[in-house]
């Protein structure tokens, strides 16, 4: 089973691909670094579903290949949700990551730490010649008041997901992928493919 995965970001494909590869799902991964004349999708989608679902289908329709497209973020309850669907570009269309950390930091400034909650979402879109579905992914935890950490991406550095006095940032890949919302949206695409199929392996 072929699979295109719907992103140009590095590290998430970096992240995805090691999950996929453990979970034993597709036997040739692309991304869409291997189809540099398509043009990025315009994420303007007032929830994380809609913006993975216009991706996935956007990819497939001009691939033909089975294709997962994921949109995650953050949501800071003190915040009202925020960053939310615009985590990427919180701090502007062309923002790095330090610059949202360091946007959201300055937000939080007076949010005592008690109230520091938050949570990683992530909605994985899966579109193939037959099917559309989404699956979703959620981890909780807490914003700390600086960066620690040199690992991950995003805002991996600020966000210590509960149980653990580390951020994501400070864990090990596989520690990571244990525990995040991309892999529990990863693993519940898994596990309907294996009702559906029988070919996968058991992750």
């Amino acid at each position: 089973m072929d699979i295109v995965i719907a992103t140009r970001n590095k590290k998430k494909i970096e992240e995805m691909r090691k999950i996929l590869g453990v979970m034993g799902i597709a036997s040739r991964l692309y991304s869409l670094d291997d189809f540099p004349a398509f043009e990025d999708v315009v994420e303007d989608g007032r929830t994380f579903e809609e913006n993975a679902l216009k991706k996935a289908r956007h990819i497939f329709n001009h691939t033909g290949i089975t294709t997962i497209a994921d949109d995650s973020g953050l949501e800071v309850d003190a915040l009202g949700g925020a960053p939310g669907v615009r985590s990427a570009r919180y701090a502007g269309e062309d923002a790095d990551d330090a610059a949202n950390n360091e946007k959201l930091l300055k937000e939080m400034e007076a949010v005592p730490d008690d109230k520091r909650t938050a949570r990683f979402v992530c909605c994985i879109a899966y579109v193939s010649r037959d099917e559309v579905k989404t699956f979703h992914g959620y981890v909780r935890g807490r914003i700390g008041r600086r960066p620690r950490g040199e690992r991950g991406f995003g805002y991996d550095p600020l966000f210590y997901p509960e149980g653990y006095d580390r951020t994501f940032a400070e864990m090990t890949e596989d520690e990571k992928n244990a525990i995040s919302h991309r892999a529990m949206a990863l693993r519940q695409l898994q596990q309907y493919l294996l009702e559906k199929k029988g070919y996968i392996r058991g992750f």
